[in-house]
């Protein structure tokens, strides 16, 4: 079959373009309904061109006479349109959801929108071709209509628009401080990975596979490393702090925990880090998180230990969380930690050192760098932020989902 397959791909690539037009309708014919699409898909052209082959073959009404010169006809859209990829990225940016595993990319925007966006910027384009440019970019079109978190309910027509409004409210922050130089940056924490001689899904070229432990057992591992990232989409950097758990066996726990006074001081520590060389002027920040347990817009601690980063450095700290069950609209999700997963796919993580390198080495050809570094600190869970030091945190809850929205002051 796949003999079959070839022999037709090599007999078509020596025939003229009304020769290939009629051959592949004689194929299609043999293989009657559906045929069209399989042929189209084979040979790589247009499923019309297939189907208007077969119709003049049926007829009998070829006219050879119309045979174009080669390279004839109309130019592609990008040619014609050399900017058209680039706007339409531009367009995406704050419409992009992804899976970072995969690296699957979705939007809540329609090709028939894109195509009127870009209609209002003088690039005349069809939604048919605007959704091959997004397929090319590998993008697959989604609902927005997700299920909520706690018991896999589905969401009420309320929550659906608070959601929607939040994405909206989300995107004007972002506008807003990017318009004004100052930094945004999206965080959340990666899976947790297990270091030791673990399998680790996805493949890579190699002469020999690596020989695994055939279980997954806690007890077989050095540690477990938390991946907490810090990604700055405007400069492109990513920041990634890795937690060093290790495992006790006679508590049969681990050491440390993921927990908000973690997620928090990661972010002190990159302010600490690189402001001087990053934002030496910025007076803002604006941080992008979701609803998880680490940066809840619950968790006391959390906004407590922001609370310490703001009055140490006279740092205004706005905090703009997305809905639950909706973190894969965060842009860290699939501008930063699918790369990583890509860069070390396949390969075992054996120690907290080729995680470091792994992390460290990870770039994409539109400039993305990451920095790593190991964080050997133990977090316990259960701490607590008593009545009298929450109630010294001057935050301002924002009168667009209060909850959601708030912005942490210096008290000085």
């Amino acid at each position: 079959m796949e003999n079959t397959k070839a022999s037709l791909i090599l007999f078509f690539s020596i025939l003229n373009e009304k020769q290939r037009g009629l051959y592949a309708g004689l194929e299609s014919a043999k293989i009657g309904h559906g045929g069209d699409k399989q042929i189209a898909e084979l040979l790589g052209i247009n499923e019309k061109t297939v189907a208007k082959g077969k119709k003049e073959l049926l007829r009998n009404n070829i006219n050879f006479d119309s045979i174009r010169k080669k390279g004839g006809g109309r130019n592609s859209i990008e040619e014609r349109n050399p900017n058209i990829v680039e706007e339409i990225q531009k367009l995406m940016e704050y419409e992009t959801a992804g899976v970072p595993m995969s690296g699957m990319l979705w939007t809540q925007k329609t090709p028939e929108k894109i195509s009127k966006e870009l209609a209002k910027i003088g690039i005349k384009v069809g939604p048919t071709t605007v959704g091959k440019i997004l397929k090319q970019l590998n993008y697959s079109l989604k609902s927005n209509s997700k299920k909520v978190s706690n018991g896999g309910r589905k969401l009420t027509k309320y929550e659906k628009n608070a959601r929607n409004q939040q994405f909206k409210y989300i995107n004007k922050k972002r506008k807003e401080y990017d318009k004004n130089g100052l930094p945004v940056i999206s965080v959340d924490a990666k899976k947790k990975e297990l270091i030791g001689n673990f399998k680790n899904s996805g493949t890579r070229y190699k002469k020999e596979s690596d020989l695994t432990n055939d279980h997954d057992f806690i007890t077989y591992a050095e540690g477990k490393a938390l991946i907490y990232g810090l990604f700055d989409y405007k400069r492109l950097e990513g920041f990634i702090y890795v937690g060093k758990w290790f495992w006790d066996r006679k508590r049969k726990q681990f050491t440390s925990s993921e927990t908000p006074e973690f997620a928090a001081e990661m972010i002190a520590k990159w302010w600490k880090d690189y402001r001087m060389t990053r934002y030496p002027y910025a007076h803002k920040l604006l941080i992008i998180a979701d609803a998880g347990v680490r940066s809840s817009y619950r968790a006391r601690m959390w906004k407590f230990k922001l609370s310490e980063l703001s009055n140490k450095f006279g740092l205004t700290i706005t905090v703009c969380h997305f809905p639950p069950g909706a973190s894969k609209w965060n842009p860290i999700e699939h501008r930063l930690f699918s790369e990583i997963s890509k860069n070390w796919q396949g390969t075992p993580l054996k120690s907290f050192e080729t995680v470091l390198k792994y992390l460290r080495t990870t770039k994409t050809t539109t400039g993305l760098t990451v920095r790593a570094r190991l964080v050997t600190k133990q977090y316990k869970k259960g701490k607590s932020v008593s009545e009298n030091d929450f109630e010294k945190i001057n935050i301002s809850p924002h009168n667009k989902f209060p909850n959601w929205n708030y912005t942490i002051s210096p008290n000085n």
